[in-house]
């Protein structure tokens, strides 16, 4: 099991001029980070910023989104499933220049964009066409790849696991899994311990978010964060436990996450207190 911290807690463009949050995570003892590619027209950038965590020895996976309609992989308009793909392929471009391990996050949709009603099979096929093609891309760049279900409010193609894997099913397409997070599983899933062990069954948990209620420090809300790891760890897992926590240093991204009021003291509170709360949780498992 390795221990994570996602950087959009400060940032959705990690630069030089993050060097003492990452000294300060690998000193509390983080075995990597989760970078956000948001922007990914400079592959050289994440490239540079590779070796950066290389001298710092951190390891890390990275998280993307569709940025608009215009690269929406599920539209009925042609156009835009060829922007998802060039998009993707940039991203899949500056994870291997960064030497990310896997790419994670809700690569389907755009958020905050809904239809009115829920999936249809039609844009669910959609999307797949979109995804087989960068998916030899992603497996030539040595990247897994994993599908983050999210809240209603959020989106609306994938909200339960039993919908990702359903969709991963469609797909049928080898190194794609599940992005489980604990927040979204909190609100979407009648029994979020029971749809972890489904997909687990069905062998598509890829990634794990650690992520409270309310978005702010693991371990200071309701969210079963705890009974999580304990079947992760009794389930045999040994991936990554990453840490997903929003406060307000990204306008943008707290307004779609909904994100209205600080959930935490400090930004060092989240990573020092959750870091620990899951070191603790795997320990006493």
């Amino acid at each position: 099991m390795k221990v994570g911290m996602n950087l959009l807690l400060w940032t959705g463009h990690v630069t030089e001029e993050h060097v003492p949050i990452l000294r300060a995570l690998k000193a509390e003892g983080f075995d990597g980070v989760e970078v956000p590619i948001f922007d990914p027209s400079d592959v050289a950038h994440y490239r540079r910023l590779g070796s950066i965590l290389d001298d710092l020895g951190l390891e890390r996976t990275c998280v993307a989104l569709i940025p608009d309609e215009a690269h929406d992989p599920a539209s009925a308009i042609p156009a835009a499933r060829q922007g998802g793909v060039d998009h993707l392929t940039r991203v899949i471009d500056c994870a291997e220049a960064l030497g990310a391990q896997a790419l994670v996050g809700p690569w389907f949709q755009p958020l905050g964009v809904f239809s009115g009603v829920g999936p249809t099979l039609t844009e669910l096929e959609n999307c797949a066409s979109v995804h087989r093609r960068i998916a030899p891309l992603a497996r030539t760049a040595g990247l897994t790849c994993a599908l983050e279900p999210l809240n209603r409010f959020e989106c609306y193609l994938l909200n339960t696991c039993e919908q990702a894997s359903g969709y991963l099913d469609l797909l049928g397409e080898d190194g794609f899994g599940i992005l489980y997070d604990t927040f979204h599983a909190n609100i979407e899933e009648k029994d979020p311990l029971a749809a972890l062990h489904s997909a687990w069954a069905k062998g598509h948990i890829g990634h794990v978010h650690i992520s409270e209620n309310d978005r702010g420090t693991p371990g200071r809300g309701h969210a079963k964060i705890r009974e999580t790891i304990v079947a992760l760890k009794a389930l045999g897992y040994d991936g990554w436990l990453t840490i997903e926590a929003f406060g307000s240093a990204l306008p943008e991204l707290a307004a779609a996450t909904r994100v209205w009021r600080p959930f935490f003291a400090s930004e060092e509170e989240v990573y020092t207190h959750g870091h620990r709360y899951i070191r603790d949780c795997w320990a006493t498992a």
